[in-house]
């Protein structure tokens, strides 16, 4: 038992090493937090002077924290739920929105294996399809549930993915809005999945 103690206090120790003396993981003073992951990142790589100008201005969000707190949606049964985001406008935009860009559809089905009808769904459900894509500054929201400690490991490594696409050009921290989660685009993604999971659809060289 004395050396199942000790390996695991070793497994520890090295997993804080590896993550630098600044890297707190959540919560204490926002502005201490902020400059730990300046330092994560220049660490990781990244100009200091890109850093700097990317995080120059974030701020703690109460908003954010409030959205994330008000999940009532989420206890309900699961017809009721769906009777909520179910509506006949939904229906009515989904057939039109199909018909409009049916090529592209039928190239997502040839390519992928995945029916218009799921996509469809995905899009009127996020954005209605497009409309409204979110308000909420995508990088304040992002740092503020890192540092909140409910959920920092899923945030955390999206603030440092939001950096990546913006050295590509396809984020502006003072500019990129979305949903409270951080999420942007038509069906919301957030930064890390773009990075991982995006594709070049149209050609262009760029995966916006």
């Amino acid at each position: 038992m004395k050396s199942l103690a000790h390996l695991a206090r070793g497994l520890c120790l090295g997993a804080a090493l590896s993550t630098g003396a600044w890297a707190q993981q959540c919560g204490g003073n926002f502005g201490a937090f902020v400059d730990g992951l300046r330092q994560e990142a220049v660490a990781n790589g990244h100009a200091a002077g890109t850093v700097n100008a990317f995080f120059a201005n974030v701020r703690q969000d109460q908003a954010t924290l409030n959205a994330d707190r008000a999940q009532g949606i989420f206890t309900v049964p699961f017809v009721e739920f769906s009777r909520r985001l179910i509506s006949q406008n939904r229906l009515d935009n989904g057939r039109l929105n199909a018909d409009r860009y049916r090529s592209i559809f039928d190239a997502a089905e040839q390519r992928y294996g995945v029916s218009r009808g799921v996509l469809l769904a995905f899009w009127a459900l996020e954005t209605d399809f497009g409309s409204f894509q979110g308000d909420f500054n995508t990088l304040n929201s992002l740092v503020t549930l890192s540092h909140d400690c409910r959920r920092p490991e899923l945030f955390r490594p999206q603030g440092f993915a939001a950096l990546e696409l913006c050295e590509q050009g396809d984020f502006d921290p003072a500019r990129t809005t979305g949903a409270w989660a951080g999420e942007i685009g038509m069906v919301q993604m957030l930064p890390e999945d773009i990075l991982e999971r995006g594709v070049d659809g149209d050609g262009d060289g760029r995966v916006d």
